[in-house]
């Protein structure tokens, strides 16, 4: 959204980008970037929690992350340092001095008429002037310069002193103080006495609030900022005296001791040094948490005056507290952050990524993606589970439909009596289509886009609905998911999962009628809810114990007699482990000869419910290759040996297959009991 700023004299607008706050009329964010990254890292083992802030951290496709942003608060406060340093001021009163004496001794030269005794005094005077500036300045006080330009440059330095010291404490008043006259000087003066007066009267707890109106009424012109109270007005100045006195602090000893000299000369009295010092004391006292002992390490070649160098040192507080507060978003909330100041040291294109974090992380907080579990855990909710699973069976589809020879997965004949009514299609669906409503939607969606179906109609995914019907048969489907520690290491850990999600969605929302048991099995086999197998974080466990997930595949089948049993096992490693007759668990690698048997019994019980079974081998061991080619012989089944990435396509392909029938020797998937790409 735009923001229009009024030119009042010519009566036009002025457009720039909106950084006022949440744009009204922003279109709703799309929080599935955040949803994807939030459950890659759920998946991977991580809370909920961290894995928002790792998303927050690296940012989006089209959105500066907080990292980025981090980078950039920490070169722009390199800049500062490595290109400027302090001294400015030094080095302006010593040209200042060295030209004053340069026109006073052309001058002492020049003057014939002048008595002998008095010209040589003024030169001894000038040349035996002390080495500092600081003490020139001061011997040169009560000086009777013979030159006007002399006398002038002397003036200007006595000026700079003092407008520098304002300037330090009140920004922009060395340029509003030049070519002040005394009546100007002296109402800064006033200003400052009654500045301490207000700032004494505080804190004591004497103030009014008809004390700040009249200060204000009286001096409000040096207050742009126009504080609302005399904390406001506190706060502005310690912020500014803070960074004045981390300038000095930073300075040589040197340097501070030169400066601290010269300011007694501020406007040829040292009246003003002692107001400041006065203000500077009242302000520690007010504001002692501001930072009064910090410094910085500067060393490039641009000087800086006091009143520049304050500036800086208060740019530089304040990108230390954006560094802060950028280090602390994982922990406390985006919407914190400083805003303004992003846009001031970053620029507004910052600004508005910080904003639209802040939007990301608020709604997904408030979106219902993430659920809170009795005993305090932040988990995906039903609703992001059912989001994501979308998008993976989805991503399943894409990759289906790329694969060489691919051909179509949806199988009529699967599908009972219809009821009459229908839904838009879905990938998985393997109803017919309702051909009406189909050429309907499709003439709809072209009148809405203006134009004739005379021009042809071209059908696209959305406008397709089918028949629903009841279903003939019904399917009980176990996944066996292998949880070993290898499938952590070898980078299988997430694609299982994201397998798993994506084969529950489609027998969740196309195939309601069947039932699935995810049945997880590292050490020891446990059933698991699909909340839980997503939780699951990856651990040290030796074993491989398909023996016991197989006990729980069958014990799972002889729950649903009538149901067609499907068992589905991902693994990449053989069997390891297996129960013994009291329950727990014996490992031994190699893999002993009795884990092999037990195995390969519990295998041929299962296959006496008649189970279509499907191995989908996870990596290149030889071994495990010739291991589950045999059991598939022994169980009439098929091994499938899917690259990692392609494995949530292969499992979904095969559920597909197997829904309405035994596949054969001519499925693309079955290539001599392995997957071929």
């Amino acid at each position: 959204m735009a923001r229009a700023e009024r030119n009042s004299r010519y009566g036009r607008a002025r457009y720039g980008r909106y950084v006022g706050g949440p744009d009204p009329l922003a279109p709703p964010l799309d929080l599935s970037e955040a949803l994807d990254a939030v459950s890659e890292g759920v998946m991977a083992g991580y809370s909920p929690q961290h894995s928002m802030r790792e998303f927050l951290r690296g940012g989006g496709r089209d959105l500066t992350g907080l990292d980025e942003l981090a980078g950039e608060v920490n070169r722009r406060r390199r800049e500062l340092l490595e290109n400027n340093r302090l001294g400015g001021t030094l080095d302006e009163i010593t040209e200042l001095l060295q030209k004053a004496l340069l026109s006073e001794r052309g001058q002492l030269a020049r003057d014939t008429e002048m008595d002998l005794l008095d010209r040589t005094m003024r030169e001894m005077t000038i040349e035996n002037l002390p080495e500092s500036p600081a003490g020139a300045v001061a011997e040169l006080s009560e000086y009777d310069w013979a030159s006007t330009e002399a006398r002038q440059s002397y003036e200007q330095i006595k000026d700079l002193l003092g407008r520098e010291a304002l300037d330090a404490r009140f920004a922009g008043m060395k340029e509003a103080l030049e070519n002040a006259t005394d009546d100007d000087r002296a109402a800064v003066s006033e200003m400052i006495s009654d500045l301490n007066d207000l700032l004494e009267k505080h804190a004591l707890g004497e103030d009014t609030r008809e004390d700040l109106e009249r200060f204000m009424d009286k001096h409000g012109h040096a207050f742009p900022e126009q504080p609302g109270s005399v904390e406001e007005l506190i706060d502005s100045l310690a912020a500014r005296s803070a960074a004045a006195q981390r300038m000095l602090n930073s300075m040589t000893p040197e340097q501070r001791e030169e400066l601290m000299a010269l300011s007694q000369q501020a406007f040829g009295s040292p009246e003003l040094s002692e107001q400041l010092g006065r203000l500077d004391g009242l302000l520690q006292t007010l504001r002692p948490d501001e930072n009064w002992d910090g410094s910085g390490d500067f060393g490039g070649d641009q000087g800086l005056g006091m009143g520049e160098g304050a500036a800086v040192m208060a740019e530089l507080g304040e990108l230390d507290r954006l560094a802060e507060q950028l280090a602390q978003s994982g922990s406390s909330p985006l919407s914190e952050l400083d805003i303004e100041a992003v846009a001031r040291h970053l620029g507004e294109d910052a600004a508005v990524s910080v904003q639209t974090l802040a939007r990301i992380e608020r709604e997904m907080r408030e979106s219902g993606y993430l659920s809170r579990t009795p005993d305090g855990d932040l988990r995906l909710s039903p609703a992001a589970l059912r989001k994501l699973g979308r998008s993976l069976l989805r991503d399943a589809a894409r990759r289906l439909s790329g694969r060489s020879g691919a051909r179509e997965t949806r199988a009529s004949g699967a599908a009972g009596e219809q009821t009459g009514a229908s839904r838009p299609w879905e990938f998985g669906d393997v109803e017919t289509w309702d051909v009406p409503r189909t050429i309907t939607n499709a003439v709809t969606r072209l009148a809405s886009d203006g134009r004739s179906p005379a021009d042809g109609i071209r059908l696209l995914p959305e406008d397709i609905e089918v028949r629903e019907t009841e279903a003939r048969t019904q399917a009980a489907v176990a996944l066996l998911v292998d949880t070993s520690f290898s499938m952590a290491m070898e980078g299988r850990w997430v694609p299982m999962k994201r397998t798993a999600l994506a084969l529950h969605h489609l027998i969740s929302t196309r195939f309601r009628q069947d039932r699935m048991q995810l049945i997880s099995f590292g050490r020891l086999a446990q059933s698991q809810t699909i909340e839980n197998l997503l939780a699951l974080d990856a651990r040290y466990e030796p074993g491989t114990n398909l023996h016991h997930a197989l006990l729980l595949a069958g014990r799972f089948f002889r729950e649903h007699p009538t149901m067609q049993p499907v068992l589905l096992i991902v693994t990449d490693g053989e069997p390891t482990s297996h129960l013994l007759s009291g329950g727990e668990p014996w490992f031994s690698y190699p893999p002993d000869p009795e884990t092999i048997r037990t195995t390969i019994d519990e295998l041929d019980r299962v296959s006496r419910f008649g189970a279509q079974t499907t191995f989908f081998r996870l990596g290149e061991d030889p071994g495990l290759s010739r291991f589950l080619d045999a059991l598939a012989r022994r169980a009439g089944g098929t091994v499938v040996a899917p690259e990692v990435d392609d494995l949530g396509a292969a499992v979904v392909d095969r559920f597909l297959h197997t829904r309405r029938g035994r596949p054969g020797a001519s499925d693309p998937w079955n290539a001599g009991g392995r997957w071929a790409v």
